[in-house]
């Protein structure tokens, strides 16, 4: 009796040890369900709330991104340099006449015309002279016209800058530099002839040239007429390379590259109108100024960023980008409003200061700035919204 007393003791004993645990497991779910039901009522209250904790988040957004001391100087300094820019780097340029602007071009001498060469092969003294024996060298053929009857038509005026192809920004590095290498010119419809000089000391076309020939004699002085051969090529390419830069900034300038030779009165009709070399390649010089002095200040800004103080790299990037874009605008609006100013006053050459590929970078900045502040705004308010959303994270470890 005694021992079957003691084993029912123990039974009940542990029977109310296991309900007292469960008592403790159901007061613990019980405790999580009211910490669901807490949040479930926070959540509820956050969505209710939404607008105006919206409304929170996009201040929060103006609060990080707005420009203080610091950026207000970049932006300063920005302008500042953009407008320096305008005015003193990248303005258009005068147009010269020809001989002027021979004169002022680097490597540009006297030349003489002095052609005795044979067929396709004038010497390294016709191509580039002779210092030692006081001899100019002659000049490019391609500048030749005298006996061209239509040859060299159809250039408007233009004239012979868009009908011979030793003109041309890029396919005169290849026809070009060959022609002068052969003494021969070729016109926009491909066609070749050899250059001499007359009695009067003027370049004249003499006689048909073949194309081909032109090309081939070319390489072959390049690849297998020994060294002389390629420093006749090598001087060819840089007095080629010389004559255009020459050429670039005259009255007539050079056309469009390869418009020539698919219509040369198109590339003169557009020379006309203001699509030249000279104005191509002040506009881009403008741009890339303009690119380099906004890379410039994009960099040195990054290196004021301070993590322990600043939400995140990207949100100050904003800061980075309103600082260019505010810069850009007014450096060009100002622009604009100065050569306006100035050709309502009569002063017609105020347009040379127009800073067109400036203001086209910063029709650029605009668009593009804008549209990477909308992509980290919205990051923004997606991942603070959420955090609240979210709240802390449950404990539901009842072991």
């Amino acid at each position: 009796m005694r021992k079957r007393s003691a084993a029912s003791l123990q039974e009940r004993q542990a029977l109310l040890d296991d309900m007292d645990s469960t008592l403790k497991d159901a007061e613990t779910i019980i405790g999580h369900m009211q910490m669901i039901a807490d949040e479930s009522a926070r959540v509820a209250e956050v969505a209710a709330n939404a607008e105006q904790i919206l409304d929170e988040i996009d201040e929060k957004f103006e609060k990080y991104t707005g420009l203080n001391k610091l950026d207000v100087s970049f932006l300063f300094l920005a302008v500042a340099l953009q407008v320096v820019r305008q005015y003193t780097l990248t303005k258009f340029p005068e147009r010269l006449d020809d001989q002027t602007a021979a004169n002022n071009t680097i490597g540009h001498g006297e030349e003489h015309s002095n052609r005795k060469h044979k067929y396709y092969n004038p010497s390294l003294i016709e191509i580039c002279g002779s210092k030692k024996l006081k001899i100019p060298p002659c000049p490019v053929p391609f500048d030749a016209n005298i006996g061209a009857n239509g040859a060299l038509r159809g250039g408007k005026q233009m004239g012979h800058r868009v009908t011979a192809i030793g003109h041309d920004p890029i396919l005169g590095l290849v026809f070009g530099t060959a022609n002068i290498a052969t003494s021969t010119l070729t016109n926009k419809d491909l066609q070749s002839y050899h250059i001499y000089t007359n009695d009067m000391g003027r370049d004249y076309f003499r006689n048909k040239a073949n194309t081909g020939l032109v090309l081939s004699k070319t390489k072959d002085k390049l690849l297998h007429e020994g060294l002389e051969g390629k420093e006749k090529v090598g001087a060819s390419l840089l007095k080629e390379i010389i004559h255009l830069r020459s050429d670039i900034y005259t009255k007539n300038s050079l056309p469009l590259p390869i418009v020539t030779v698919i219509d040369a009165g198109l590339a003169a009709e557009l020379a006309q109108r203001g699509l030249d070399m000279a104005n191509i390649v002040t506009v881009g010089r403008q741009m890339t100024f303009s690119v380099f002095i906004n890379t410039m200040i994009s960099m040195l800004h990054g290196l004021f960023y301070d993590e322990s103080v600043e939400y995140s790299r990207r949100v100050y990037e904003v800061r980075t980008r309103k600082i260019l874009s505010y810069s850009n605008f007014i450096a060009s609006a100002s622009n604009l409003i100065y050569v306006g100013a100035n050709i309502s006053l009569g002063n017609e050459s105020a347009w040379k200061r127009l800073d067109i590929g400036g203001l086209a970078v910063t029709l650029y900045r605009i668009v593009t700035d804008a549209q990477f502040i909308r992509q980290v705004k919205r990051e923004f308010i997606e991942q603070e919204f959420f955090a609240q959303i979210r709240g802390s994270e449950y404990d539901f470890d009842i072991s």
